[in-house]
C-alpha cells in the first residue's frame, strides 16, 4: 500500500506549471501527456526541469525490460572542446586517457583537486575530433570556467554546446540525426545516451517514439542508476569523495570507467595511485535497502549511523518497481557489516554488490616484503 500511496502523491502536480521561475530550465517535453516534475522529497538535485514521470512511474520502469524507454535528461549541459590541441589539453587535466581518443570514443572522466577529491564528473564523446563533455547543470558553470582558465597557450576553444541529452534504456532502435551517441558502460540495462541539437529535441523524440520507444520519466531512470551504483556528484558525493570510493569508476582492461590508472600526470593522480597501490578507500559507495514500513523516506544528506556513531552519508533516494525504497550511500568500510539506521529508518547494505578486494594491494605487498613481514 505504501508504494501506491507514494505514486498517488507523485501524481499530484503536472509539470508544465506556468507560475515557475522564467529563468529556470523547463524541457519542452514537459508538455507531453502526463508529464510531471518531481515534487517534495522526490525533488532531489538534478531532477529539475524534466519529467520525473509521465503518470505511471513504476510501470514506466518496466519498459526497460521489454522495450525501449526514452528518458529526457535535457537538463544536463554540454561543453564543446575543439582545436588541434584538444586531446592533449584534456588529457593533462582529466582522469581519463584521451590523448589518443578517436572518433566514436566515449567514456566517463573526472576533474580532481590536488588532494584527489572529485570536483567535476562528466561523460566524454568524440566526434570529428571534437570533444563533447556533458555534465550536470550544477557542475557546468564551474567546469566551463575552469577549463577556459586552463587554456593558456593551448590551441583550443572551450564553449557551451546547445545540445540536449536523451537516454534510451532497453532494446536498441534506429536513431534520428544526432550530434553524438554513446553506449554507456554501466551495471544497468543497455543504455544509449544521445546528444541532439536542442532546437531539434522534439523532432528527434518524435522519431524515436515512431520507431517504438516509449516515454519514461527520470524516476524510472534514477531507480536503475541507483541499482547500478552510478552516483551524481551533487547528491551522492560530498566534498571529500575520491574516485576509489566508486569502484566501477576505476578503469581496467575490461572497461574504461572514469579513471585511467596508467596515463600521464594530472592533478590528483598521486592520491589515485596511492590508494590503488597501497590500500583501499576508507569509504565505499553502496546500494542501500530502506525499511518500506517507515512513515516517510529519509532525505539525501542524512547521516547513516551504527548505533550512535555516524558512519556514512545518504545520497539519492528513490522507489524501485521491484525493491521499493532504495538509496545510495557513502559508508565507512568498517561499518558495512553493522546494523545501520537513519533516524528511525532501518537500512540494509546490499552486500552482494560489494566488490571482493580482500587481496593485498601491489604496493602494500612490496612494502611488506621490504619490511620482512609475514605475507601468508
Amino acid at each position: 500500500m505504501r508504494i501506491i500511496d507514494f505514486v498517488a502523491n507523485e501524481l499530484s502536480e503536472v509539470a508544465n506549471d506556468t507560475t515557475q521561475d522564467p529563468q529556470r530550465y523547463l524541457s519542452p517535453l514537459l508538455s507531453r501527456d502526463g508529464a510531471a516534475e518531481a515534487q517534495d522529497a522526490a525533488a532531489q538535485a538534478g531532477t529539475e526541469g524534466v519529467a520525473w514521470h509521465y503518470g505511471s512511474p513504476l510501470v514506466e520502469q518496466r519498459i526497460f525490460e521489454t522495450g525501449t524507454g526514452l528518458v529526457d535528461r535535457s537538463n544536463r549541459k554540454v561543453i564543446k572542446v575543439d582545436g588541434p590541441d584538444a586531446p592533449a589539453f584534456l588529457n593533462n587535466i582529466l582522469s581519463q586517457k584521451v590523448d589518443t581518443a578517436e572518433d566514436g570514443y566515449s567514456a566517463g572522466a573526472l576533474n580532481l583537486d590536488a588532494q584527489g577529491r572529485i570536483q567535476h564528473t562528466m561523460q566524454i564523446s568524440v566526434v570529428d575530433k571534437v570533444f563533447y563533455l556533458d555534465t550536470s547543470a550544477a557542475e557546468f558553470d564551474s567546469l566551463l570556467s575552469y577549463l577556459q582558465k586552463m587554456i593558456f597557450w593551448s590551441n583550443v576553444t572551450v564553449s557551451e554546446a546547445d545540445i540536449a541529452i536523451v537516454t534510451l534504456l532497453g532494446k536498441e532502435l534506429p536513431l534520428p540525426e544526432h550530434v553524438f551517441q554513446r553506449k554507456v558502460d554501466w551495471n544497468g540495462p543497455t543504455r544509449i545516451d544521445l546528444g541532439l541539437e536542442r532546437s531539434s529535441l522534439q523532432e528527434g523524440v518524435d522519431k524515436l517514439l515512431a520507431a517504438g520507444a516509449r516515454l519514461a520519466g527520470l524516476m524510472a531512470y534514477t531507480a536503475e542508476r541507483v541499482k547500478a551504483q552510478d552516483p551524481e556528484r551533487g547528491i551522492d558525493l560530498d566534498d571529500k569523495a575520491i574516485p576509489h570510493e566508486i569502484p566501477h569508476w576505476i578503469g581496467n582492461d575490461e572497461h574504461a570507467g572514469a579513471v585511467h590508472l596508467h596515463k600521464g600526470c594530472y592533478r590528483g593522480q598521486e592520491t589515485v595511485a596511492r590508494v590503488d597501490n597501497l590500500g583501499r578507500s576508507p569509504r565505499l559507495l553502496v546500494l542501500l535497502h530502506l525499511d518500506g514500513s517507515a512513515p516517510q523516506d529519509p532525505v539525501p544528506g542524512a547521516e547513516i549511523k551504527a548505533g550512535s556513531r555516524t558512519v556514512g552519508r545518504l545520497g539519492t533516494v528513490v522507489h524501485d518497481s521491484d525493491y521499493g525504497p532504495i538509496a545510495l550511500g557513502l559508508v565507512k568500510r568498517s561499518a558495512l557489516d553493522s546494523d545501520l539506521h537513519i533516524n528511525e529508518v532501518a537500512v540494509n547494505v546490499d552486500k552482494d554488490l560489494i566488490p571482493n578486494d580482500d587481496g593485498v594491494a601491489p604496493g602494500r605487498l612490496a612494502v611488506n616484503r621490504f619490511k620482512g613481514k609475514d605475507l601468508n
